[in-house]
C-alpha cells in the first residue's frame, strides 16, 4: 500500500458537519524521500492553487556509502537513516498527518539487504517505506517540477542528479494538464557513488574530465536514440534541474551568505554562470568547500562530483541555461495524493481509495 492513513476525531467532525468527505481539504499531508544521500520530509497542507509546505526536515545520512563496493547497505548507514526517521516519524505525528507516502530511492533498490532494510525500519520507526524503480522516481520528479515548466515552450528536459542515480527525461507541455512523459533514461551513477568511484577532497582536472566522460558515455545511447539536442541548444525546449548541485550552483552565483530556499527555486542559470561558478568551484579546495555556508562538510566531497555529472549533462544538451528546482520527489508525492484524495472523495469510495487511486 503507497499511502498511510490515520484517522482523527477532528476530520470525522468536519466530514459529518459536511456531510459528505471533503477530498484534499480532510487531510494533512507528508512526502518522505530517503535517498542514497538524504533524508527529506516535506508535511503540507492543500491551497487553492498547490499546498503549502508546514513542516520540512533534511538530514544527510549517506545510506549508500559503500554500496558500490559492498553491494549492501552498511550497518552505520542503517542506523543514521533510522536516526533520522524517527525524526520523522515524531514530526508527522506531531503535525497530525492523515495521508503519508514514504519512499527509498538507489541505495535501497541496489542493495541485496534493501528489503530487511526496509522491515526494521518499519519496526523501529512506524513508517512503511517503498523502494521504488527508477522510472517512478522520474515520474515523480517530472510532477514536482511541473509548476517550473514555461507554457511558451513545448517540450522540456528535466533532470535529478542523485546520491545514486540521476535521471533525465523528455516531456511535453499539454496546456493545463500535467505533463506527458515522452522518454526517460537513469544513469546508475549519483554524486555518492561517482565520488566514492574518482575520489571527491582534491580532484586534478584529469580526474574530473575522467568523470564527465564516464557519464556522457551513458547518456550518449539516449541521445542518439531521441535527437534531443537541436531542440535543447536552439531554446525550443526548456531544460529544468533539481538537484542539491544545481541548487547549490545557484546559491554560488548569487553569493548568497546562507542558502534561501525562496532566492533559489525557480531562479535562472545561463550558461555563462554556469561556467564561471563550476570554474570557482573547481579552485577550491576541500576545506574551502567545507567551511562555505552553502555547500558545507556533508556535500564538500560530492559537490565536485556533481559538477561533472551536470556538465556531463550540458556538453550532451549544450542550452542556454537551466531553471533551478528546489522541489522533485516529494513534492510531485503531495501533488499525487491530493489528486487521489479529490478522486476518492468524487468517487464516494472513502480514505481507503486513495491508496488504489494514487
Amino acid at each position: 500500500m503507497r499511502s498511510r492513513f490515520s484517522t482523527g476525531g477532528d476530520r470525522r467532525t468536519r466530514r459529518q458537519r459536511r456531510g459528505a468527505s471533503g477530498g484534499r481539504w480532510d487531510h494533512i499531508y507528508a512526502a518522505l524521500d530517503l535517498g542514497t544521500n538524504n533524508c527529506r520530509l516535506s508535511v503540507a497542507r492543500p491551497t487553492r492553487d498547490g499546498f503549502r509546505i508546514i513542516d520540512t526536515f533534511s538530514r544527510i545520512v549517506r545510506l549508500g556509502e559503500g554500496i558500490k563496493a559492498t553491494g549492501q547497505l552498511s550497518e552505520n548507514a542503517m542506523e543514521r537513516a533510522i536516526a533520522a526517521l524517527h525524526v520523522c516519524a515524531a514530526k508527522m505525528k506531531r503535525r497530525r498527518v492523515t495521508i503519508s507516502r514514504s519512499v527509498a530511492t538507489a541505495a535501497c533498490r541496489q542493495a541485496g539487504n534493501g528489503d530487511a532494510f526496509l522491515s526494521r525500519v518499519a519496526e523501529e520507526t512506524g513508517i512503511e517505506l517503498e523502494t521504488i524503480d527508477a522510472a517512478e522516481e522520474a515520474r515523480l520528479a517530472m510532477a514536482g517540477c511541473a509548476p517550473l515548466l514555461d507554457y511558451k515552450c513545448e517540450n522540456a528536459m528535466v533532470f535529478d542528479i542523485g546520491g545514486g542515480s540521476t535521471e533525465v527525461m523528455w516531456l511535453r507541455r499539454c496546456g493545463k494538464l500535467a505533463p506527458e512523459l515522452l522518454a526517460w533514461t537513469s544513469v546508475p551513477f549519483g554524486v555518492v557513488t561517482l565520488a566514492e568511484s574518482y575520489g571527491g577532497t582534491d580532484i586534478p582536472i584529469d580526474t574530473y574530465e575522467a568523470m564527465v566522460d564516464r557519464i556522457r558515455d551513458l547518456l550518449t545511447p539516449f541521445e542518439t536514440e531521441h535527437q534531443f539536442a537541436e531542440h535543447v541548444g536552439t531554446g525550443k525546449a526548456q531544460m529544468v534541474g533539481t538537484s542539491g548541485t544545481v541548487t547549490t550552483l545557484a546559491a554560488l552565483n548569487l553569493n548568497l551568505p546562507r542558502y534561501e530556499r525562496r532566492l533559489i527555486d525557480g531562479t535562472w542559470l545561463d550558461a555563462c554562470a554556469i561556467a564561471d561558478v563550476s570554474a570557482r568551484l573547481s579552485t577550491m579546495s576541500y576545506a574551502d568547500r567545507s567551511s562555505h555556508p552553502c555547500i558545507g562538510e556533508g556535500r564538500a566531497d560530492l559537490v565536485i562530483a556533481g559538477c561533472a555529472i551536470f556538465d556531463a549533462i550540458f556538453r550532451t544538451w549544450p542550452a542556454p541555461g537551466v531553471r533551478v528546482a528546489d522541489r522533485g520527489v516529494r513534492d510531485g508525492i503531495l501533488f499525487h495524493l491530493m489528486a487521489a484524495a479529490d478522486s476518492a472523495a468524487t468517487q464516494d469510495l472513502g480514505p481507503a481509495a486513495v491508496a488504489a487511486a494514487e
